[in-house]
């Protein structure tokens, strides 16, 4: 397997060029994505929040790593539905929170990496929202 940092620095490449980005999929079987997945998502406040399972952050290894992208590999992977909770907001009304598996936030972390560093170039500089490095500032400046 590529390094992350060559892996993610090809596909911006190809962004940047406006090259077509094929066989994507089998960056989902690179162990060294997830790692660097769980090390930006394992220190968030939701982490030890149970989703529609009991799992955790603490339950996370390298094995259990290794068996989603089996389970990847093998098109044997499923999402499980979010765990629905109401949080309640100042005005005394309570608001939709979905809570998805850990399982299911570290794949999705792994797809965002790849995808972000796809299209982040492809976008406008004149662009703020929803964009790493950028928001309301920096739109401001």
């Amino acid at each position: 397997m590529r390094e992350v940092a060559t892996v993610l620095g090809v596909i911006r490449e190809r962004g940047r060029q406006r090259l077509p980005l094929e066989r994507l999929y089998r960056q989902l079987f690179n162990l060294d994505l997830f790692l660097v997945a769980y090390g930006r998502i394992y220190s968030n406040t939701g982490a030890m929040t149970p989703g529609a399972t009991p799992e955790t952050v603490d339950g996370m290894s390298v094995a259990r790593i290794e068996s989603i992208i089996d389970a990847l590999r093998d098109e044997r992977y499923r999402w499980q539905p979010a765990r629905r909770v109401y949080v309640p907001k100042k005005n005394g009304t309570r608001r939709p929170l979905g809570l998805p598996t850990w399982s299911d936030k570290l794949v999705a972390e792994v797809v965002r990496m790849l995808l972000e560093s796809y299209y982040d170039v492809r976008f406008s500089d004149h662009s703020h929202g929803f964009r790493p490095g950028r928001g309301c500032h920096t739109a401001l400046r």
